[in-house]
C-alpha cells in the first residue's frame, strides 16, 4: 500500500509505479468513483469508437479535424503510384 499527502488545492501524485501500470500519461483523463468511504480512480473504457475518445479528452490535439480515411486513401494511393 502506498500513502500520499493531499496538497492544498485538494491534489494528489499517483505514484510512479501505478502510472506506468495504467499507461497514465500527462493529459488522459481518468474516472473518479467515490463508493462509501473510498475514492475509486480509474480510466475509461472505450466501447465504440477510440478516434471519438480521442477528440473528447484533455490532452493536446491537431488544430483542426483530420479525414483519416481520406488520408489512408491517399498514402495508398501514392504508394500505388496513382497520384
Amino acid at each position: 500500500m502506498t500513502t500520499r499527502s493531499v496538497g492544498p488545492k485538494g491534489q494528489v501524485v499517483i505514484p510512479k509505479h501505478m502510472r506506468e501500470a495504467l499507461a497514465l500519461k500527462a493529459g488522459v483523463e481518468v474516472i473518479f468513483e467515490l463508493r462509501e468511504k473510498e475514492i475509486i480512480i480509474k480510466k475509461p473504457k472505450i466501447n465504440d469508437n477510440y478516434a471519438e475518445y480521442f477528440i473528447t479528452t484533455a490532452s493536446a490535439k491537431l488544430k483542426k479535424p483530420v479525414n483519416i480515411k481520406e488520408l489512408l486513401e491517399d498514402e495508398v494511393n501514392e504508394r500505388a503510384g496513382l497520384c
